[in-house]
């Protein structure tokens, strides 16, 4: 597996340089190292696993090094984490396969020079296991049991408590499971092994995750990827056949798609994003899928000079700092603090400049993939304090969350999902 490890090194080091996300640069990276489906899958839970646990991880390094990380050389602060997650999280791995390998790497990597420190460093955390804080119910504790950054942890509990807060992080770690929507225009059941999730109708899981994009089902266009929460979202907007529904920031499109079956193909969707690659992509997941009614528009959704029709439904699913999705993509957990505080004004401007284009009676329907109020129930109640014409809508109690007025909150251990934020309006004037 000495390719696998070399591959995650690659992907790591260059998350931490550049900020990329990892599913893009593992897809990107087996293909070019032309690694086997063994050494992939083994590629991808390194990586995973090392973003997952990467402040435990540190805080457990820094205890057998005289100097602070950041003074490291990166490509061996990055073999280092390595190491120590096959030691500390990944049970399958012989430790002393974990160990040698990671020596290895050093003089794979051009840091041979670091070899002796990787090998004791190691050997102590393998002699310790994993070691944490003593738990005096501090921030700092939580931010190094679960990985999360302090300022994160603390704005958690503030609002939803601390028990809340800790299934949260806790829900973030591990396996996710991979939900799809079955594409309910054509009539052919499904080869891929799945179980029918209580909620929503159609909503699937796969039961074997691994190259589903490559099956015939998904060749065929009998599904697409959407996850539980995001057809949850799209059963709160229900959209009816041969309504105008605008997909305010569209992309990947999954919204788009399953806001199609809905409505039978019948109707008129407008799905918008502000990058033509990503709308390349939605269109081409359109004609896989046999979706006749989306029509594709570049624009940027707080451009207040752009036009669209009247429509009688809109969905504003705007970009977020993403916490609810850590458990898939876990280089979010630490997005730059000051990143996240200019998104706010950024959401409210999509928001506002959306709404002028809802008919009398339709409903509007925010939406967010992120757990954070100041993104989500602080941008609503700005929302209604500034649109009088607009009213909340109450979203049906058969979903669960956490509540904040009308205001809805899918946390991730609800049901095995993405934590997703989703609030709905009607224009009544």
């Amino acid at each position: 597996m000495t390719d696998a490890r070399n591959t995650a090194f690659s992907v790591l080091f260059s998350i931490e340089k550049n900020s990329s996300y990892s599913n893009l640069l593992l897809s990107d990276a087996s293909l070019k190292s032309g690694l086997s489906v063994t050494e992939r899958r083994f590629a991808h839970r390194i990586v995973k696993t090392v973003l997952e646990r990467k402040l435990t991880v540190d805080y457990n390094l820094s205890l057998y090094l005289k100097q602070p990380l950041k003074k490291l050389d990166p490509r061996v602060l990055t073999i280092l984490r390595i190491g120590a997650c096959q030691l500390l999280f990944m049970d399958k791995i012989p430790a002393p396969a974990a160990v040698d390998e990671s020596v290895k790497l050093t003089k794979k990597r051009g840091c041979a020079f670091a070899s002796g420190l990787v090998n004791a460093v190691l050997r102590k955390i393998l002699s310790n296991g994993a070691v944490l804080p003593e738990n005096d119910g501090s921030i700092k504790y939580l931010s190094v049991k679960y990985s999360f950054p302090e300022y994160t942890v603390e704005r958690l509990i503030n609002y939803y408590g601390r028990d809340s807060a800790e299934r949260i992080m806790s829900s973030s770690l591990g396996k996710s499971n991979i939900y799809i929507r079955k594409n309910t225009l054509k009539n052919e059941d499904l080869s891929l092994e799945y179980e029918n999730a209580d909620f929503p109708e159609n909503c699937l899981i796969l039961k074997n995750g691994d190259s589903f994009t490559e099956s015939d089902d998904f060749k065929k266009g009998l599904f697409h990827v959407q996850d539980l929460s995001s057809q949850l979202c799209c059963f709160v907007l229900s959209p009816k056949k041969g309504e105008t529904v605008i997909d305010v920031c569209a992309s990947p499109g999954g919204k788009s798609m399953t806001a199609a079956q809905m409505m039978e193909n019948n109707g008129n969707i407008i799905s918008c994003d502000i990058y033509e690659h990503k709308l390349k992509l939605i269109n081409d997941t359109a004609e896989r899928l046999g979706v006749k009614i989306i029509k594709t528009v570049m624009r940027d959704g707080a451009d207040s000079s752009s036009s669209l029709p009247m429509a009688d439904r809109i969905l504003c699913d705007v970009p977020c700092s993403g916490l609810g999705v850590t458990g898939k993509k876990p280089e979010i957990k630490y997005k730059d603090e000051k990143e996240i505080s200019a998104l706010p004004d950024l959401q409210y401007a999509i928001l506002e400049n959306s709404c002028r284009f809802l008919k009398k009676g339709g409903k509007l329907v925010y939406s967010t993939c992120t757990l954070l109020p100041e993104e989500n129930a602080f941008v609503c109640s700005r929302f209604l304090n500034n649109h009088p014409e607009f009213g909340a809508v109450h979203i049906d109690d058969e979903i669960s969350g956490f509540r904040d007025g009308e205001t809805l909150t899918v946390m991730p251990y609800d049901y095995d999902c993405d934590g997703f934020f989703i609030a709905a309006f009607e224009r009544i004037v």
